[in-house]
């Protein structure tokens, strides 16, 4: 199968030039002015961005929370995130006490197999990692599951403490794995709402008072001290705020390798949310939670600076009707996480480059070439390159779209973002060179993406 891009304007994280793009089978073939050859389809880019298929780094399919599951298995979460551009995601498995780590990993093997429209990977979220259990990161990371997901929050569910992330960090760092941290001071949080609920409060902007931006700058503080005494990398997910992203900062200018992403749902929106009438705060639940106003400034001052390499999604979509419901009468009960994975491209395309925040270079680099370094998938993936996989974006910078429940993919019965007005549209997407999105309609079948062996741990610039 041969396919040919004619006219577009090609960017990548340091390229800007016009070519067309010959496409044999899954692969980038040839890249020229005005190509002269035979091809079985050829798409018209003329007055469109040419760009490397995004990468989400930070989803959540078919998640167990709560007494409820994350309302996008991966057929659902895969159709939407392609719809958005994304052509890669990847996904937590989730390891639970007693588990071995394969054995965790085989059930998001069972729950992905045959369903996924794009592809994908996984890291693994390690909850039990007694000293005998730490040799078996090594062995995921010899089949290709190279980074790994501990948390500070949680207690009693998904918090272990400081010795163990100090072992795997030295046990994931030594074969070249990653650790990736939710940094929150979970212990202190579990305090503060259970002194909450004491006083009877109960709704949803209880969840946001009850985890301070001081709490995630303490777990970033502290996962960061950790990283530096095992002579590790370290990765942190989710950033939600100024005071987490200065810690951040300062230990990347002393020369610490750490890394950090945050979320469009940072970026774009803040704590008012949680003063929305009833219960509609409840949408906006999720950890770390919405923060003020201000924060907004100093998370993009990060993209710019590249204090912050990556923005991800965090996608965990829970259906406002019968899920969120479940924390009616009290805000721990409310399923956390919200719909993300298909208007990330959009959003940090309107408020990135069409505002002058940040360059087309810059934009692709955070969807799509950072990711694509840090967790072992480049050069195949996060550019355009002779050899690389055919995940191509065919973006319209100019065209603009309302984001809105009624006409997203997702499978959630609310948008975060509804009624927001964005300016750039992803059109047609091609993953590893056959066509999943044609002119904003999908046209891929479950089952095409591919599990993705990752390599090793690459710092980005």
């Amino acid at each position: 199968m041969r396919t040919i891009i004619r006219n577009g304007r090609i960017v990548t994280a340091v390229d800007d030039y016009n070519a067309d793009i010959l496409i044999e089978d899954e692969t980038v073939a040839v890249i020229g002015r005005s190509l002269d050859m035979e091809a079985d389809k050829v798409i018209d880019a003329k007055g469109r961005l040419v760009i490397p298929g995004g990468i989400d780094p930070h989803t959540h399919m078919d998640l167990p929370f709560g007494g409820t599951s994350s309302s996008d298995n991966f057929e659902t979460g895969t159709i939407a995130a392609a719809h958005g551009g994304t052509t890669t995601i990847i996904d937590f498995a989730v390891q639970y006490k007693g588990q071995a780590l394969n054995e965790a990993l085989d059930e998001w093997f069972r729950k992905s197999e045959g369903r996924t429209s794009i592809d994908y990977g996984f890291h693994l979220i390690c909850t039990d990692l007694p000293d005998e259990r730490l040799p078996e990161i090594k062995t995921l990371i010899d089949q290709g599951v190279t980074s790994f997901k501990l948390f500070m929050a949680y207690p009693g569910v998904f918090l272990v403490d400081d010795g163990v992330i100090y072992k795997a960090m030295t046990t994931a760092s030594e074969k070249g794995g990653l650790i990736c941290m939710h940094a929150e001071n979970g212990v202190v949080i579990d305090a503060i709402v259970k002194r909450a609920l004491a006083e009877g409060k109960t709704s949803p902007k209880y969840h946001a008072l009850t985890r301070p931006t001081k709490a995630e700058a303490e777990g970033v503080h502290r996962a960061i001290a950790i990283a530096d005494m095992a002579n590790a990398p370290v990765y942190i997910v989710h950033l939600s705020c100024d005071d987490a992203l200065q810690e951040v900062t300062r230990a990347r200018d002393a020369g610490i390798p750490v890394y950090a992403e945050t979320c469009p749902q940072y970026l774009f929106l803040d704590d008012t949310v949680y003063e929305k009438p009833g219960f509609e705060g409840a949408k906006y639940v999720m950890t770390p939670p919405i923060r003020g106003k201000h924060n907004q400034e100093k998370l993009w001052r990060g993209l710019q600076f590249n204090d912050l390499q990556v923005v991800a999604t965090d996608h965990c979509p829970f259906c406002f009707k019968e899920q969120k419901e479940l924390g009616k009468d009290d805000f721990t009960k409310i399923p956390n996480g919200g719909p993300g994975v298909e208007h990330r491209m959009s959003l940090v395309y309107n408020g990135g480059v069409a505002t002058g925040k940040i360059s087309l270079n810059r934009f692709v680099e955070i969807v799509s070439t950072n990711p694509a370094r840090i967790f072992g998938l480049f050069p195949r993936k996060g550019t355009i390159a002779v050899g690389s996989d055919a995940d191509i974006v065919i973006f319209d910078p100019d065209e603009e779209m309302t984001i809105s429940a009624k006409t997203h993919h997702m499978n959630v019965d609310y948008s975060c973002y509804e009624g927001v007005r964005v300016r750039g549209v992803t059109k047609t997407v091609l993953s590893r060179g056959k066509v999943v999105i044609e002119e904003g309609k999908y046209a891929g079948k479950p089952g095409n993406g591919k599990f993705l062996k990752r390599g090793l741990f690459n710092s980005p610039r």
